[in-house]
């Protein structure tokens, strides 16, 4: 517990409903403090895991941004991404913080101080020059309802130092503060440089990646999994209505259509390592590579217990990823390949535990993992239950018969069937739908 070094408000629980959002359903409580209304969109208070810190944002009203969509700032897409990544972690809160306008001065304020701005003046000298501090936000009332919550030690989703040191003056212990994945945009870059430069905002690390809706799927899927520690595995196939990933040639198509490819890509700008099998490689020469939107290239694992792929598949004959080649013990001893490529001899002649994958990797720094395909891979993945997430886009199309998708050994009953928290998406013509195998669903 951090040290309390002012008194608390108190904070009047007045209301208690349930809320369902895009994101999922939240525990809508609202509060009475100090003569404000405040309100706290909570999930997983019922049921805290173990060992697991809730995620909270204190997010600041603002008008123009969470309502009318204003690009001058990024409030409400910080508020989204808050709201999305809060409910795929599954435990924690967003208090929405009334009285914040405009850091602390008035919507009327606020919009005197954007018309300084269109005249040359930025956020900070605009606030002062109507006489109002830089901030004049209190956070007190906020830490009045998260101790009302239980929410005493926390992970802070904001990319504001003062909002931590606040909420610590007030008992809050805020163990991490994490920064939401929200991108800067041409109308706003000037207002969240000034607050970098100026009021001590974190700089953009360089290894989170913008995510807009036009890089295949909702923005706020892609900031939940940049959000996301650096233990992750997740799995996308694209399939047929009828469930299958190629017809029974082989051909692969491609089943799903450019957005879909556009997602995959986007997937693998997150991760650190993408995992695919022998019979992908061969069927499909793929790159493995991140081309369709920024982002660095993921290692290339390449599942081949019997060293089946070739050494001129794109893979191993192109540098332009480093790649790990998975081979099995009885694999032919005197192996070779390019530079970029590392031959690693498991233990086994296959087919290769999920978990032993996973962990060759975890060994070489690679926690953030995408398995790729083929369909048996990604089934060993499930059914191993070593997956956290699953994304599987389904075209508008029938192929009778092909290439299966997902199959495992299954439940007898419907009501023992695997399930996680779902969610689901456009892509184009198709629908993409994640579900969340860790969260409750």
């Amino acid at each position: 517990m951090s040290e309390v070094t002012h008194v608390l408000p108190h904070a009047q629980r007045a209301a208690s409903t349930l809320l369902p959002t895009r994101h999922g359903t939240f525990a809508m409580l609202g509060y009475h403090v100090d003569g404000t209304e405040l309100v706290a969109l909570a999930v997983g208070l019922d049921e805290p895991p173990v060992d697991v810190l809730p995620w909270v944002r204190i997010h600041s009203e603002c008008l123009t941004g969470d309502a009318f969509g204003s690009l001058r700032c990024d409030c409400g897409e910080q508020l989204q991404a808050a709201l999305a990544a809060i409910m795929d972690h599954g435990y924690g809160a967003v208090i929405y913080a009334r009285g914040h306008e405009g850091r602390g001065i008035g919507l009327i304020e606020k919009l005197k101080a954007y018309a300084l701005q269109d005249a040359g003046y930025d956020t900070l000298d605009a606030n002062l020059a109507l006489g109002h501090p830089g901030d004049a936000r209190r956070y007190d009332q906020a830490a009045a309802v998260l101790a009302d919550l239980g929410l005493t030690k926390i992970a802070l989703l904001s990319s504001n130092p003062t909002k931590q040191e606040a909420l610590e003056d007030f008992g809050i212990e805020v163990a991490q503060r994490l920064r939401l994945g929200v991108p800067d945009r041409p109308e706003n870059v000037f207002y969240l440089n000034t607050k970098r430069a100026r009021m001590r905002h974190d700089s953009p690390p360089t290894e989170v990646i913008p995510a807009t809706d036009a890089w295949g799927g909702p923005a706020e899927v892609y900031d939940a999994l940049a959000a996301e520690g650096p233990q992750l595995v997740i799995a996308q196939l694209g399939q047929s209505l009828d469930g299958f990933i190629a017809s029974r040639t082989g051909d692969a198509g491609p089943v799903t259509g450019s957005e879909d490819h556009v997602h995959l890509h986007r997937l693998r700008s997150l991760v650190d390592a993408v995992v695919v099998g022998a019979a992908t490689v061969i069927a499909d020469d793929c790159r493995l590579t991140v081309r369709e939107v920024p982002g660095r290239n993921p290692v290339r694992v390449v599942v081949d217990p019997q060293a089946r792929v070739p050494l001129e598949a794109s893979v191993l004959s192109n540098p332009e990823a480093r790649t790990l080649w998975l081979v099995g013990a009885s694999a032919p001893a005197d192996l070779a390949a390019a530079g970029h490529v590392k031959i690693v001899r498991m233990p086994t002649d296959g087919p290769f535990a999920p978990s032993d994958i996973v962990r060759v990797l975890l060994d070489r720094g690679l926690g953030r993992v995408l398995v790729e395909g083929g369909g048996r891979l990604v089934s060993s993945f499930v059914e191993a239950g070593s997956l956290d997430r699953l994304f599987v886009t389904v075209a508008p199309i029938l192929l009778g018969e092909g290439v299966p998708g997902i199959r495992f050994d299954g439940a007898d009953r419907v009501a023992d069937a695997r399930r996680g928290r779902p969610r689901s998406f456009k892509l184009g013509n198709d629908v993409c739908v994640e579900l969340n195998l860790r969260a409750p669903v």
